[in-house]
């Protein structure tokens, strides 16, 4: 089987990136031929098919025309058409398979692969399709009202706080509007049940929404003895829910790892000066799964819808226990008592006593290894390939 993997990006980003690179590897490893399209950046991992990338564009220009080239792509690029075209023409695939798409290559991918006749599988990262900011989330609460009216994204300025912003992403939700999308895509990949059923409250047809969770791509070591610490990993970014964590490791003796970078890092540094809370920043993912594994919990304190968080994947399958806020996804991954617990988002104070318990609940290796041995089977490469190669065969 021939398969044309489209992202927006194609280097190490984020959870997009992560499930591209995993599954063009899962598909190659089963004998199937992988090309991608993407856009020119310096960043990219080599690919033998970057001749087709169209240029990027960025949103942050300052100049009327650099704004202007970046507002236009995301309607309609003559480039894109062009060389997605010619990709299309000399590869000749059975199924293209988009992920994170919008702005910088847009739908119209998926309008010329549908026209000519190849099959189309959207794999959703987040709710872009029925929340134009992506993450449903309005002055630090969740927000829902874009499922019915997408004009309420510029009412609210929702997006960059900016009217202009705003109206272009109410402009792009009109353009590629849940029935066009619906029209030009045989089935979406749903990472997580919630995700599925919030898209079919902002219209969407169940029938063509097929529910993959994500998953672990690599042989997983045993699960180890633990050291003394917990860890969150993640962006710090006001919807992770970070600040509601570090309130309750500040009330708490135990050792906090905070992996990761983001905006809010250099202000939860200086708020959060506690012997107890380490911020590690950004660092390479060699380095991260060992301190994972070796971790005696991994906090999740979203306050956003969490589709189906990799980490989580991660932590399991290396048989580190989870704490994880109960909204979103993330409820999908965590059997209390098993694996883990969850807790209220947002409240300090239950997080603060979950915190207590998790790390007097799981305590021995047996335990990790049970935690690490379910996850691997439920969680493994194989199980998903399958269920993969029955929505790209459409059965």
């Amino acid at each position: 089987m021939k398969v044309v993997l489209v992202n927006k990006f194609y280097y190490n980003r984020g959870g997009d990136c992560t499930a591209v690179f995993s599954t063009q590897r899962l598909l190659e490893s089963k004998g199937h031929e992988v090309a991608v399209f993407t856009t020119k950046r310096p960043q990219n991992e080599y690919s033998p098919w970057e001749g087709y990338f169209p240029e990027d564009v960025e949103f942050s220009f300052t100049g009327f025309k650099g704004k202007a080239s970046a507002a236009m792509r995301i309607f309609y690029s003559t480039e894109v058409s062009r060389k997605f075209n010619a990709l299309l023409s000399d590869f000749k695939p059975d199924v293209v398979h988009l992920h994170n798409i919008h702005s910088y290559i847009s739908p119209l991918v998926a309008q010329i692969a549908h026209k000519r006749g190849v099959r189309v599988v959207w794999t959703l990262h987040d709710y872009k399709l029925i929340c134009p900011i992506y993450i449903c989330i309005r002055d630090g609460r969740v927000c829902e009202e874009c499922f019915r009216d997408k004009s309420r994204v510029f009412a609210h300025k929702c997006m960059k706080n900016s009217r202009i912003a705003s109206f272009l992403a109410w402009m792009e939700a009109l353009r590629w509007n849940k029935d066009r999308l619906s029209k030009i895509t045989d089935t979406f990949i749903s990472p997580s049940h919630f995700l599925k059923a919030k898209m079919m409250e902002g219209g969407y047809p169940g029938e063509k929404i097929e529910v993959l969770h994500n998953f672990r791509p690599d042989e997983m070591a045993p699960a180890v003895e633990k050291e003394d610490y917990y860890c969150y990993v993640g962006r710090l970014t006001i919807e992770k829910g970070v600040d509601t964590l570090l309130e309750a490791a500040s009330r708490l003796p135990y050792r906090l790892k905070i992996i990761g970078g983001g905006p809010l890092l250099d202000e939860y540094r200086a708020r959060y000066r506690c012997e107890q809370i380490e911020f590690a920043g950004q660092i390479r993912p060699s380095e991260l799964y060992p301190i994972v594994r070796k971790a005696r919990l991994l906090v999740i304190p979203s306050v956003w819808y969490e589709n189906n968080p990799f980490s989580v994947i991660e932590a399991l399958c290396a048989g580190t226990p989870v704490l994880g806020a109960r909204i979103g996804g993330i409820p999908e991954l965590i059997d209390e008592g098993e694996n883990g617990f969850l807790f209220t988002p947002g409240s300090v104070d239950e997080l603060r006593l979950k915190i207590e318990e998790c790390l007097g609940y799981f305590t021995s290796l047996d335990i990790f290894e049970k935690i690490a041995l379910d996850a691997q089977n439920k969680f493994g490469a194989e199980p998903f390939y399958s269920k993969l190669m029955n929505i790209y065969h459409d059965h």
